[in-house]
């Protein structure tokens, strides 16, 4: 990849909000075209991590909860938040088995992504699970879940008709249905 230049010029950031998972910031900036502007920027305190789980005969199990900012029930895939300074796979078997109960013997990375590169530097970890045993799933207080099982092709549908809408979900069920030939 060929390296570019940053035309944008940071004249001053201010700190304009802070709790445990985001921090942002307001700057003053000179444009690319030079012009003065501004630019606000949401700093995540952790890695987004998304996990798919798949069997032998390409079923997986999507996760439903209400999500507070969309004011809206979302179906995922499972996943969540990982610690800047930790290994992402191993936020990635945390967050399965709290979601889900599961756990796996197979683990393949599936790559990154930003989630929202115009106002967040957040960066996503993709990884798929397979050969995977059940247990008991531990969710955080704050999350009431609802697990179905489904095949990868019905996940792709649900993605297709925008019945998914997640952005690290879409990304890493069409990946895995690549990878899959589905």
């Amino acid at each position: 990849m060929t390296a570019h230049k940053n035309p944008w010029t940071k004249i001053n950031s201010t700190e304009v909000y802070d709790n445990p998972w985001v921090k942002i910031r307001h700057e003053e900036v000179l444009k690319p075209n030079g012009e003065p502007g501004i630019y606000g920027v949401a700093h995540f305190k952790n890695k987004a991590i998304a996990v798919l789980p798949l069997d032998a005969l390409n079923f997986t199990w999507l996760v439903g909860q209400y999500r507070y900012p969309l004011e809206d029930y979302s179906w995922e895939v499972p996943m969540g938040g990982g610690p800047l300074d930790k290994d992402s796979l191993d936020s990635a078997k945390r967050e399965l088995k709290e979601e889900t109960g599961m756990t796996a013997e197979k683990w393949t990375d599936l790559g990154r992504l930003h989630t929202s590169n115009s106002v967040t530097d957040e960066v996503g970890y993709l990884y798929l699970a397979e050969e995977l045993s059940f247990g008991e799933s531990e969710p955080d207080d704050t999350e009431i879940l609802t697990v179905k099982k489904v095949h990868l092709s019905e996940a792709v549908e649900m993605v297709m008709s925008s019945a998914i809408t997640d952005s690290l979900s879409i990304a890493i069920i069409l990946k895995a249905a690549r990878l899959k030939g589905i």
